[in-house]
């Protein structure tokens, strides 16, 4: 079985100055944490650990924070 880099032009296009370079780029800038403002992890993003991410959806279930709506109407509007 041959080798990708047998064949010719193989490595053609991998530029030589991003392989001398071991950083990788991250893809989104760093965040802080939306409860405490340390800097967020990758494995509990947005938040910074595991119980940031607990108090915040304990906010949620307790009524903390809420989206604001409009209450209906006892009727449709719009009809007469």
């Amino acid at each position: 079985m041959s080798n990708r880099q047998d064949k010719p032009g193989a490595q053609e296009h991998l530029d030589p100055e991003a392989l001398a370079s071991p950083k990788v780029e991250p893809l989104r800038k760093p965040r802080k944490c939306p409860s405490c403002g340390k800097p967020s992890e990758r494995k509990t993003y947005p938040f910074c650990s595991k119980r940031c991410a607990d108090v915040d959806l304990n906010r949620w279930f307790t009524e903390s924070y809420a989206i604001p709506a409009a209450e209906p109407g006892d009727g449709f509007e719009g009809q007469e």
